[in-house]
């Protein structure tokens, strides 16, 4: 679809307020769509090994951009507090379960959606809270020590486990 200029300068203004944030250090990823009569914005903050994302639907442009930006500024005050959380107590601890195999249905649906990300290199407690951060259930990720992909995830019990090749 086409943007208008006024839309590209109110997003680029709007977002501008995340530079105190950020130093100009992060990059971010505006996507609009319609759907269903409805007005979707996603937005994408990548800094510093942490992503930031909300996806809004609203009437109008304007307030999914307005939405998006209260939901990315709350996802920032809440990685600061447990960062601040995680420095006090000199770490994060986290139970690493077995892995459990899943029950399947042999006749799933083929894949539907494809998504791309960057891969960086990280703790598994960044790691989780990344992961808590995007609302996610699991997280892929390199890790710093062995750099393999590994995968940290949520168990139903609410503990964390993690996903490590041979």
């Amino acid at each position: 679809m086409n943007v208008y200029n006024e839309m590209k300068e109110l997003i680029e203004k709007k977002l501008s307020k995340f530079d105190k944030y950020f130093n100009g250090e992060a990059d971010a990823t505006v996507t609009l769509s319609c759907k269903h009569n409805q007005k979707y914005l996603e937005l994408t903050i990548s800094a510093a090994n942490t992503l930031f994302r909300s996806e809004i639907g609203a009437d109008s442009f304007r307030d999914a951009l307005d939405a998006s930006i209260e939901t990315i500024e709350g996802q920032i005050r809440r990685n600061k507090t447990r960062l601040a959380k995680r420095l006090r107590s000199g770490g994060l601890e986290f139970p690493v379960s077995e892995i459990e195999e899943p029950e399947g249905d042999e006749d799933q649906e083929p894949i539907i959606r494809t998504k791309t990300f960057p891969i960086k290199p990280m703790s598994p407690e960044e790691a989780i809270l990344q992961m808590n951060l995007l609302g996610h259930q699991f997280f892929v990720f390199n890790d710093d020590q062995s750099a393999q992909t590994c995968v940290v995830y949520t168990r139903r019990d609410g503990t964390y486990g993690m996903i490590v090749p041979e």
